[in-house]
């Protein structure tokens, strides 16, 4: 009886075991079924936001139902732009439905689907995707996102409302799919921004009627204004180097199967600030002045200073600088040194009236000095400085001695024409002379033989 007892106990035990670890069992199932579903549904709605997660294998759960590459469509899209980002050079993907089929690059319904290939990337818009997991297949870059395009479209800073012409402005822009922000690298290689200026075609100013203009490309490489490469910071760097007026700046986002296009208000471009002019030197060896004449109605005249070089007639450059200064002229000397065209460039640099900070080029100022302006000074041996006479005057005395030696060789021949002509006139004479002797004296013999 003792051992029944103890055989009826264990098997009671062991009986409740097992039920506990059926239920167990039970609840871990459909604990991991409903954490399946709920990844799908959060898979659905990172898609209404714009992006799509791959299912990655977890190794401490074991949920791998999928292949790597997967993801899933709702039933409720109309329709869908997916970027698939892939090894450089690589073969365009093949996208596999949820019911088997594939749509190949080479191969799709031309209603409803639309594919640009590029070395690295995919573009595909897909009109009523079929519901349920898809797969694609091919050199998807590791950990890289498909991208569902919705909205795309660019937010940049405000330009001043008043610049100048030949100032160069910096303008940073961020993008944005639908309202999130794009973090994806990758995506550089898909868009394009351009930045184009339109006349307003106010007739108040001079650029009535004028083309538009290109201005720039944004840029994320870390280049020329841009700070950072791949920050997802876009840089413009722009330079107004086009006619005063009014312009409107239009931004436009271009994608392999759309353009977007964000217009900002219109700035007034006004005439460049400074002006150059020169008091030319007509000895060699003083230097010519060069004055910078700085208009104050929209800058601080205090503020400017310069930077530029000179280019000499011979090619020759030198630059110079001009430091703060007070007073709204500034004044630098350029080496006289030989006739010739002289070339002024600068940068300036300084403050709007608003304190807003700029840097701008004024227009390149050029002068000729002439050769018949341009006299040279030279020491002789006893000291004495002896003037030599310009170019000019030397040919033109070279021309007056030309002609005088011309005019006296002219003279001798004429006078040597007049010699010869008496000479022929005198010979003439004396044949003539010698025929009327003869004459008369054959007449005086023939009358007295008769």
């Amino acid at each position: 009886m003792e051992i029944n007892k103890q055989l009826y106990f264990n098997v009671q035990k062991y009986t409740v075991l097992i039920f506990f670890l059926a239920m167990s069992i039970c609840f871990a199932s459909f604990n991991a079924e409903a954490a399946e579903n709920n990844d799908i549904e959060k898979i659905g709605n990172k898609l209404n936001k714009t992006k799509v997660e791959y299912y990655q294998q977890d190794n401490l759960t074991n949920q791998v139902p999928y292949f790597d590459n997967r993801f899933r469509l709702d039933a409720n899209l109309d329709e869908i732009t997916l970027i698939f980002y892939r090894k450089s050079g690589s073969k365009p993907i093949i996208l596999i439905r949820p019911d088997g089929s594939k749509i190949r690059v080479n191969k799709f319904d031309h209603d409803k689907v639309q594919w640009f290939d590029d070395s690295t990337f995919d573009m595909i818009k897909i009109k009523k995707p079929m519901p349920g997991p898809w797969q694609a297949v091919g050199d998807i870059l590791p950990n890289s996102q498909i991208l569902v395009v919705s909205d795309v479209k660019i937010a940049v800073e405000p330009l001043p409302e008043l610049a100048f012409s030949g100032e160069t402005l910096k303008v940073e822009g961020r993008l944005f799919n639908g309202d999130e922000a794009i973090e994806s690298p990758h995506f550089k290689k898909v868009v394009k921004l351009d930045v184009n200026f339109y006349s307003t075609n106010n007739s108040l100013y001079d650029n009535f009627g004028a083309d538009a203009i290109k201005v720039t490309s944004f840029r994320d490489d870390g280049r020329a204004l841009d700070e950072y490469a791949n920050d997802n910071t876009f840089t413009g760097e722009f330079i107004l180097d086009f006619a005063p007026g009014e312009w409107q700046p239009v931004y436009l986002v271009k994608l392999p199967m759309a353009t977007r296009e964000l217009r900002q208000t219109p700035i007034l471009l006004k005439k460049t600030p400074v002006e150059m002019s020169v008091v030319k030197s007509e000895d060699s060896d003083k230097p010519h002045q060069v004055i910078l004449t700085i208009d104050p109605s929209y800058v601080d005249p205090n503020s400017l200073v310069f930077q530029g070089k000179f280019t000499f007639p011979d090619r020759q450059l030198e630059p110079f600088s001009i430091m703060e200064s007070v007073g709204e002229t500034r004044t630098t000397n350029i080496t006289n040194t030989e006739p010739g065209i002289y070339r002024i460039n600068v940068s300036a640099f300084g403050k709007t009236i608003t304190g807003r900070e700029f840097r701008l080029v004024v227009p390149e100022f050029t002068f000729n000095v002439e050769a018949s302006n341009y006299v040279m000074n030279t020491v002789a041996e006893d000291g004495t400085i002896v003037i030599i006479e310009s170019a000019d005057d030397l040919l033109m005395k070279a021309q007056e001695e030309k002609e005088q030696a011309l005019l006296a060789q002219q003279q001798a021949l004429e006078e040597k024409e007049q010699e010869t002509m008496l000479m022929i006139i005198a010979g003439n004479s004396v044949i003539i002379i010698i025929a009327l002797v003869l004459y008369f004296s054959l007449r005086r013999k023939k009358v007295k033989t008769k």
